[in-house]
Order: structure tokens, then C-alpha cells, then sequence
């Protein structure tokens, strides 16, 4: 059994969509327990992935179709999930910035952390502080995560935290920032908290929701 859960790590990373769903599915039928392949498969070959991205060794093609093969071994083990011991640890509203179209690192923490116990609500990209303002009022989530690629953008993150502080909701949601024009400097400048890579945003997740 571990033997199919560590295949499937490498089916996740080569990007073999339909091995990721054969090894999943093989490992739910050996006796695995779906937090099992979670964790020890899909997120173990994921952020694998991640460390690959960021050291240059796979680029962003090969990244989308590693995520769809974990989507292909999550859609599997999703509703086992919801029946076993992996509990909602709370909701998590995700945006890239306004006059930002990149998507591929939020999908990522966001794919993660739904793996890990959160409720995701992705509002997509180009969001104005405005609108996150409203997602925040009508959501009620614990943690509000915002991306950026581009410097030019990056200013949109500290407009939104400003924006929640002027309405009241600064105190009620944990802010995560990430992208590559972040720094841990600039989340400290803003009242937020950095996140590097999709599985340090778990981390960063988990410890905010324990405050």
C-alpha cells in the first residue's frame, strides 16, 4: 500500500493525470485511509512540485497539469474526506489582487488548503479591495488570502487591508499574502502575514486559525 501511495506522488509530479487516478483509486481499495493518500500522496507530490517550480526545474504548463492530476485524485477521495476525520478547520476567501490576472500559485494554496480542511470561496482574479471587502461581509471567513505577481499590483493588498480595517473586519480575519513580488517585509509593512509557497500557506492557515 505505501508503495501505490509513493507511486502516486510520482504520478502527481510527472503530471500523469490518469495513473494519479488509477494509483488513487488502487489505494483507497488496498485499505488506505483518504487522509492517508491526502497527505502521504497528493499534497507529498505537490509540494514536491512547488519545490520544483520555485527552483526553476518545472515551469508553469507543467505545474497546471500536476495540479490536475491531484484535482483528478482529490475529485476520488473528496467525498471520503467529508466522512472520515478531516474536519472543516474554516473558511478561506481567495483573490488575486485588481489589475492582476495570474492565477496559477493561488489555485495552488487554494487546492491545499481545501485539501487540508478548509472551505475555499476563490473569487478569481482582478479583484478590487472593494469587492473583497463585500466577500469578507457576506463570507464570514476566518482568513482572507491575496496573491499578486506583479509589482504594479502589489499596492491593491495593502488598499484592502486598509479597507477592512475601515470597515471593522481587520480584527475578525487573518490576512495571507504570497506571490513573487512579496516579502515577508512587506506583509509585516501592511498588518498581513507571508506565505513563500503553497505549503508553507497550510502551515501559516493552520496557525492563524489557532490563534
Amino acid at each position: 500500500m505505501n508503495n501505490t501511495i509513493m507511486q502516486l506522488s510520482e504520478a502527481i509530479i510527472d503530471g500523469n493525470i490518469m495513473e494519479a487516478k488509477i494509483l488513487t483509486q488502487k489505494a483507497l481499495d488496498m485499505g488506505a485511509t483518504a487522509k492517508q493518500i491526502l497527505d502521504e500522496g497528493l499534497m507529498n507530490g505537490m509540494n514536491e512540485v512547488g519545490e520544483l517550480f520555485r527552483d526553476g526545474e518545472l515551469f508553469v504548463p507543467e505545474v497546471l497539469v500536476a495540479s490536475k492530476a491531484m484535482d483528478t485524485g482529490m475529485e476520488i477521495i473528496k467525498p471520503f474526506l467529508k466522512e472520515g476525520d478531516v474536519e472543516k478547520k474554516g473558511k478561506c476567501v481567495f483573490a488575486t489582487v485588481k489589475g492582476d490576472l495570474h492565477d496559477i500559485g493561488k489555485k495552488l494554496v487554494a487546492m491545499m488548503m481545501e485539501g487540508a480542511g478548509y472551505e475555499i470561496v476563490d473569487l478569481g482574479v482582478d479583484v478590487s479591495p472593494e469587492q473583497l471587502v463585500d466577500a469578507v461581509k457576506e463570507h464570514e471567513p476566518e482568513l482572507l488570502g491575496m496573491s499578486a505577481m506583479l509589482t504594479t499590483t502589489m499596492a491593491y493588498m495593502n488598499d484592502t487591508v486598509k479597507a477592512l480595517e475601515e470597515n471593522g473586519l481587520l480584527d475578525k480575519v487573518g490576512v495571507m499574502i504570497g506571490g513573487a513580488p512579496v516579502s515577508p517585509k512587506y506583509a509585516s509593512e501592511i498588518n498581513a502575514k507571508y506565505s513563500a509557497d503553497a505549503s508553507s500557506a497550510v502551515e501559516l492557515a493552520n496557525s492563524l486559525i489557532s490563534l
